[in-house]
């Protein structure tokens, strides 16, 4: 099922790499593996992977320099592996634009799982955008601009749609509240994170049938948010 999905892995300690290309493989992943950020440059414009795993420490770039670097032509989905456990670390490499960070050491099933998401988001950014989103009984229209709850409108405020419909165009992809600030307030804002936190709290009110546990918009502690689906 996976046959036609191919990962590019840059790691440069052997160990964990080749644990990533067993895991990969083994799940029907085309896989290429290389040590450094310039093998991984050339393979990327060589061979056009649907998805990067990334670690930070390479040994002859900052992981963090070259995630900017390729997301200035590419948006290929980036998971940052890295050993760099702190929130700052993840929110940096997240601004940076990767699409997801996982901290080493992980499990076999956190990181299929995150591939997965990542590459249903790579589908959906090649093909036509999806106009409508299911959430449980919330449907949000993009076309008709519209949120419903069982047919019902749902009335959100302005900066809740856009919200909203932020994190349903990149589902999935955690956002941190740098990103969502710049993108519904804008840039002189970003350091306001406040302003994020109050108006995803009503907007869970609005949509989530336990706001308290949300099932939908999911918390990513110290970094930001992302939204899921059902599937």
């Amino acid at each position: 099922m996976n046959s036609d999905s191919k990962i590019l892995i840059i790691e440069d300690e052997a160990p964990i790499r080749r644990f990533l290309d067993i895991l990969t493989t083994g799940h029907g992943y085309q896989v290429k593996t290389v040590e450094t950020a310039q093998e991984g440059l050339k393979q990327i414009i060589t061979w056009s992977p649907h998805l990067i795993l990334l670690d930070l420490g390479l040994p002859d770039a900052d992981g963090l320099d070259f995630t900017k670097e390729l997301r200035s032509w590419t948006e290929t989905p980036i998971i940052v592996i890295s050993a760099r456990d702190k929130e700052a670390d993840k929110v940096l490499a997240l601004d940076a634009g990767a699409n997801d960070y996982l901290t080493k050491p992980f499990g076999s099933g956190e990181l299929l799982a995150r591939i997965r998401v990542a590459l249903r988001l790579n589908v959906t950014m090649n093909s036509a955008e999806i106009s409508q989103h299911q959430f449980g009984d919330v449907v949000l229209d993009l076309a008709m601009q519209t949120v419903t709850n069982c047919g019902e409108v749902i009335k959100l405020t302005p900066k809740e749609y856009k919200i909203f419909t932020l994190l349903a165009k990149n589902m999935g992809k955690v956002l941190t509240h740098k990103q969502i600030l710049k993108e519904v307030w804008g840039g002189n804002y970003t350091e306001h994170a406040h302003y994020v936190r109050i108006h995803i709290a009503q907007l869970r009110h609005k949509i989530e049938r336990s706001p308290a546990q949300p099932q939908y918009i999911i918390t990513e502690n110290g970094v930001g948010y992302r939204l899921i689906s059902d599937d």
